[in-house]
């Protein structure tokens, strides 16, 4: 499947699947150029969205120094009864941020998930240690934003990072993602002041499928991306 995508100022031939999550980075990086973004801020959502991150850094800066590069945490809020369903999600430094009509559907409140927000709250705690140890998140302040994942399918992780960031007030803020369900895309054009999107297949089902080599990823594997693709 061949996708070609507006870049701005030039085009960019995808052919799906993606072989793995740095040859997608790649290909989102060379959509972002056209942008012209000057000293960006690259936040990866950790763990799928850091290897696509390196690979947009790389290409946002300078041969012998990457754009800005750094993690942004963030954790799904699942329906208790069925943990993989998400009913919301939370960001570092912001509120949970839910799917009202989904937790209508299934009869709850905000308040029914203190608990389950509590323990991911503390994970994401966890996961702000084990990736950046004491260094606090830059800030986006005034800056050109740019937060990656690997693709989006609810949308709800990076709905939550969106807005986690807009209250810190930058210059300007992208959503930048190789793949994505349309209506997904659509929707998330409203929290951010630009979704780049290599493809929006029609036939989108999950963002696995439509990368070749999709591994899970430890917190070893991202702080060794990170280590490789922080500036020097």
């Amino acid at each position: 499947m061949v996708f070609t995508t507006s870049g701005g100022a030039g085009t960019v031939h995808v052919r799906l699947p993606f072989a793995d999550r740095a040859e997608a980075g790649r290909m989102l990086g060379e959509l972002l150029v056209p942008y012209d973004l000057t000293d960006p801020l690259v936040l990866a959502l950790p763990r799928g969205g850091v290897p696509v991150a390196v690979e947009v850094a790389a290409r946002l800066g300078r041969p012998d120094r990457p754009a800005e590069l750094e993690v942004l945490v963030t954790r799904k809020i699942g329906y208790p009864l069925q943990p993989e369903l998400g009913v919301g999600a939370i960001a570092e430094g912001g509120e949970p941020v839910f799917d009202h009509r989904l937790l209508e559907r299934l009869g709850l409140t905000e308040e029914d998930l203190a608990a389950t927000v509590a323990a991911e709250r503390a994970e994401l705690d966890r996961r702000v240690r084990a990736y950046r140890g004491g260094r606090p998140l830059p800030d986006p302040a005034g800056r050109a934003v740019v937060v990656v994942d690997d693709g989006l399918a609810t949308g709800g992780t990076a709905r939550a990072a969106l807005r986690a960031v807009r209250a810190r007030t930058p210059a300007r803020l992208l959503l930048a993602v190789p793949v994505g369900a349309p209506e997904t895309v659509r929707a998330l054009r409203e929290e951010a002041d630009e979704v780049v999107v290599c493809a929006a297949p029609a036939a989108f089902h999950a963002v696995g499928q439509w990368y070749r080599r999709f591994d899970q990823l430890t917190d070893a594997d991202v702080n060794a991306l990170l280590a490789k693709g922080r500036r020097p």
